[in-house]
């Protein structure tokens, strides 16, 4: 159904006028169209079938996925990178379930992403007494989200997406869920009136300007600082306030320490990043300036070894949300506000700013050298089969010859090797799993970038991490997007080398099936299929996908006894006490 096919209806009013009418279906489009979203993830089905039909009509981009936590991580994805609210659609009960996963993760990183979900009626559902895909999904959404509403008439269809839409992207952005009822898509009202009832959200980020005062504290105590260290969280990439970080970094001359999807704010190659330099620039910092970034366990906490002796580091942290701060230690300077203003202000408040000591750039920069060169033979080996470093060797230098390439990256050892060996030159150019280090956000997060950005992008999974995912490969081909995805097939989950410790004729738990030929999913939905089993094989494969635009899955074969359980991670991995033993 299309807008010139509207339904109208022949009424009996005086003067026997034609009264112009409206539904549910056309109001939630209108909604999100005078709202400027142009793109839904999602998948088709009961009762929402027709919804993304007649959004596709009215001009919406409408994507089809072939599971809706796929769906939503490409929504969540899509608001990180373009600070309006990704909109994911799916059916009720266990497709709404299905995306609840991305809508917490969403929230978690905060992603700004609408979650829209059909359901069943009210009455039934309140009743308990079992109607098609009954569940009170608003219920269950609610402690996982930023917000969640729920519309039963038309006429506050517009005040809902609105509200909606405020939610996810004020303060700090989340994920918000919106119910529509099936019912509701079927109401009928005037169509003026319909048009009347819709709300273009004005302002829906305001900018909240830190205090004068907070911003002279944070100066002095960084002033003072014989050893500074700046970290930059995903939150500083989500600003889009490049500039002003750059010029802030700069003029400082403090070192600065990227955090995984904040790389590329600043080149990984620059003077002044850290990152070579992590476990160093942590434990012998005093004074450490937070930028979009949390002490989470990504930081560990902001204690303990990693960070040195206890109580003698002190710390600024930027943060829109005022209950952040001291969240695990205590924060010496908070500065309450959005990164963009906060920056920009510190920017201006610093005169003449003096040069760190000397003698601590001269230690970041020797642990630097130090731990490059220690990693440069890793890098360039030429072996069969590969290793991790070996494979991300070839793959660094893809990235290095097409800076404006976006990097999408899951995995165990896959993941936590390919932070510290490929570099990045540009912002959000690298995504990955974030704060909850969740996997299966791969393919979802690759079409997601493809679609909102344009852009080539390349998708290096583990093994164990794309099989969440990976049927998404048909999604690719169908849309023609351009993604190279490239399995790191080592034959298992951490290794493939394990064996079933109780003798059995089962295969170990975290054991796949040996040789297993991944590019030939892709080539069974039309896209390229190539096994690499060579770094310089991989290199050419991944430039030749990346050069034509075609749906490319490499098979990358990696020694099976290679990595480590649970990558970097394995201290979070609790082992049996008898096994210790």
């Amino acid at each position: 159904m299309t807008r010139e096919t509207m339904v109208k209806n022949e009424t009996a009013r005086a003067g026997n006028e034609t009264e112009e009418l409206t539904d549910g279906f056309h109001l939630v489009i209108d909604a999100l169209k005078l709202n400027g979203i142009g793109t839904i993830y999602g998948v088709p089905g009961i009762p929402i079938t027709d919804l993304g039909r007649m959004a596709q009509a009215a001009g919406i981009r409408v994507i089809s996925f072939r599971h809706e936590q796929n769906a939503g991580n490409a929504a969540a994805i899509a608001g990180f990178l373009t600070k309006k609210p990704g909109i994911c659609l799916t059916v009720s009960a266990p497709g709404f379930l299905n995306g609840l996963t991305a809508l917490a993760n969403a929230t978690t990183n905060c992603f700004p992403m609408i979650l829209i979900s059909g359901s069943s009626e009210r009455e039934i559902v309140d009743l308990q007494q079992g109607d098609y895909e009954e569940m009170d999904q608003l219920a269950i959404a609610k402690p996982l989200c930023k917000a969640a509403f729920r519309v039963l008439h038309a006429a506050d269809i517009g005040i809902g997406v609105a509200r909606a839409i405020r939610a996810a992207l004020s303060g700090r952005p989340g994920g918000v869920y919106l119910d529509l009822p099936a019912k509701l898509f079927s109401q009928v009202m005037n169509a003026e009136a319909g048009r009347k009832s819709l709300v273009k959200v004005i302002d829906a980020a305001p900018a909240q300007i830190p205090a004068p005062a907070a911003i002279r504290r944070a100066l002095d105590l960084l002033k003072s600082a014989k050893r500074p260290l700046v970290i930059l969280g995903k939150g500083a990439a989500y600003a889009q306030a490049d500039e002003a970080i750059r010029a802030f970094i700069e003029k400082s001359g403090i070192p600065f320490l990227p955090m995984s999807m904040a790389k590329g704010l600043l080149p990984d190659t620059h003077p002044q990043c850290a990152g070579a330099a992590r476990s160093t620039v942590l434990k012998d910092s005093d004074v450490v300036l937070l930028i979009g970034a949390r002490l989470n366990w990504l930081l560990s906490h902001g204690k303990g070894k990693a960070w040195g002796e206890a109580g003698t580091k002190r710390f600024i942290q930027i943060d829109i949300e005022p209950k952040e701060m001291d969240s695990n230690v205590a924060i010496a300077a908070p500065i309450v506000g959005d990164i963009g203003s906060s920056v920009t202000a510190l920017l201006e408040a610093m005169g003449e700013w003096p040069a760190p000591p000397a003698d601590w750039l001269g230690a970041v920069k020797a642990k630097k050298e130090e731990n490059i060169a220690k990693m440069a033979p890793k890098l360039m080996k030429n072996s069969a089969p590969m290793d991790f470093h070996s494979a991300l060797g070839a793959l660094r230098n893809v990235i290095k010859e097409r800076p404006d390439a976006i990097l999408v990256n899951e995995g165990a050892n896959t993941l936590d090797l390919a932070r510290g060996v490929i570099d990045m030159y540009q912002p959000r150019k690298r995504l990955d799993v974030g704060t909850w280090g969740v996997m299966g956000i791969g393919m979802g997060f690759a079409i997601g970038a493809a679609i909102e950005t344009g852009k080539p992008v390349l998708a290096v999974e583990g093994d164990s991490a794309f099989g969440f995912s990976g049927m998404e490969v048909e999604t690719i081909c169908r849309y023609n997007l351009p993604v190279c995805v490239v399995v790191f097939n080592n034959n298992g989950i951490y290794r493939g080398t394990d064996v079933n410790a109780g003798g059995g004729a089962d295969p170990a738990t975290t054991v796949f099936v040996k040789g297993a030929r991944y590019d030939r999913l892709m080539e069974a939905f039309g896209g390229v299929g190539i096994q690499a089993e060579t770094p310089d094989e991989l290199k050419r494969a991944v430039d030749a996908a990346m050069d034509s635009g075609r749906p490319t899955l490499v098979n990358a074969v990696i020694d099976p006894a290679a990595g480590s359980e649970s990558g970097r991670i394995g201290n979070l991995n609790p082992q049996s006490a008898l096994r210790k033993k």
